[in-house]
């Protein structure tokens, strides 16, 4: 059988192992965003290449349908905080990894200045100082739509919030 925990995988790979280039540019956004490691930034690579895929797929569909399936997609995004209000179809192919990378939960509580580092971010979203609304999440990698953004902060019931 198989474990009915892990359908698939959430990610895909580099065709080629040693690319000093590109090594160099995961290094940077690890760096920069405080990833545990590169698989987290494929997940976010990945989770953009079928954004953008489903926008490609789209143009290709029956002139209805493919603006149902654009304006559902443009929606999402812009629920999520990754495009602006105003943004066309076309900003979806523009889009870039790092787009991701910024609403990620780690990255907006270092910028809310909840943590003193991305690191730190991290660990106060893993052993759950922080909340969102109502919500205690203990994943980094959580994208906040931007409804949530101003919702977060540092839960009454952990200990860091009589310290601050």
């Amino acid at each position: 059988m198989g474990d009915p925990r892990r359908l698939k995988k959430k990610f895909k790979k580099p065709k080629h192992p040693y690319q000093k280039d590109r090594i160099m540019e995961e290094l940077e956004f690890i760096g920069k965003y405080g990833l545990r490691n590169k698989r987290e930034f494929w997940k976010m690579r990945s989770k953009l290449a079928r954004w953008r895929q489903i926008a490609r797929q789209s143009r290709t569909l029956p002139l209805e349908r493919a603006q149902e399936v654009q304006k559902a997609l443009i929606n999402k995004l812009i629920r999520l905080g990754i495009l602006g209000p105003e943004s066309t179809f076309e900003d979806i192919l523009q889009l870039t990894v790092e787009d991701v990378l910024r609403r990620r939960l780690q990255t907006l509580v270092f910028e809310h200045g909840l943590a003193n580092t991305v690191y730190h971010a991290r660990q106060l979203i893993v052993h759950k100082h922080i909340q969102v609304g109502d919500k205690r999440i203990n994943s980094p990698s959580h994208l906040v739509k931007s409804e949530e953004e101003d919702l977060i902060q540092i839960a009454p019931t952990s200990p860091l919030a009589s310290a601050k």
